[in-house]
């Protein structure tokens, strides 16, 4: 953190069975591990105009989507982080409420301060989850639920552009990061568009290996929504029944103005949400 003579110095934390507690080290130096034993970094810059709180709770925001404030961390209490790291009180205090508002941080009495989870932020992009999870440091992992061939339905054929009851590949899977469930992913694509693997598509994304296949990815067209979880679909997800959760409606085009794939996805609204850029229009 950079205190008064704007030296940087690491946030000292202790391995305490799963948790990481700030503590204090001799000689004005503080130095220590995560709970995933990296070096914690903080830093703020005193000259520019962004608030100093904000500053603080966007490296914490950042450390935890990137797990090095893993799950059941514990940060020090206000009054010893902000006279280790130079602070006022009532900035680390903002800092901390702020992440506590967005559900990254709770207040536990008795226990102190503790990271619940980090939040998956994408990009409305065309983009693979599992290469968003993984450029953010998330440790993207998939189980394949089903990987099978059946007839297209109605909707299916409507979307993929081949006749209702023709074969088609369609795949379920759950997307996990940081070992926890972020997603339910249900793909229908053309037979014959690419070799599908149930070992393949649990190592990595599915547009990774539809590049890889020659396909090349164009546009997409996509509608999302929200509404309460379903019994099974909280389960898979483990959420409680009725839980928030957001909807995506994907069709991915090629090259070639080809449907190559159609998505109906699941997301925990916990865990999970998009990002827009706005623009005006001239």
């Amino acid at each position: 953190m950079v205190c008064q003579d704007n030296r940087t110095s690491p946030l000292p934390v202790k391995r305490t069975r799963d948790y990481a507690r700030p503590v204090s080290k001799p000689a004005g130096r503080v130095e220590g591990r995560t709970a995933g034993n990296a070096s914690l970094q903080l830093g703020v810059d005193r000259s520019s105009p962004v608030p100093l709180y904000y500053q603080l709770s966007r490296q914490l925001e950042e450390a935890i989507e990137q797990g090095k404030l893993a799950p059941g961390s514990l940060l020090g209490n206000e009054i010893d982080l902000a006279g280790r790291l130079g602070l006022s009180r009532p900035t680390v205090r903002q800092a901390i409420q702020s992440l506590v508002d967005k559900g990254l941080l709770v207040r536990r009495r008795g226990v102190g301060t503790q990271v619940v989870h980090s939040q998956v932020k994408r990009p409305l992009e065309l983009s693979s989850l599992y290469d968003d999870l993984e450029s953010a440091g998330q440790r993207p992992a998939t189980h394949v639920l089903h990987n099978v061939l059946e007839p297209a339905s109605a909707e299916v054929a409507a979307m993929l552009g081949v006749a209702e009851g023709a074969d088609v590949h369609r795949v379920e899977r759950l997307r996990l990061a940081h070992d926890e469930p972020v997603a339910y992913l249900r793909n229908h694509l053309p037979v014959g568009l690419l070799p599908l693997e149930t070992a393949d598509m649990e190592a990595t994304g599915l547009y990774k290996l539809m590049r890889n296949a020659g396909v090349t990815l164009h546009s997409a067209r996509q509608a999302i929504g929200a509404r309460a979880a379903t019994a099974a679909e909280a389960a898979r997800l483990g959420e409680n029944e009725g839980a928030p959760v957001l909807t995506m409606a994907r069709t991915t085009y090629d090259d070639m103005g080809r449907a190559v794939e159609y998505g109906s996805h699941i997301y925990r609204a916990s865990r999970y949400s998009f990002e827009f850029q706005l623009l005006v229009r001239s």
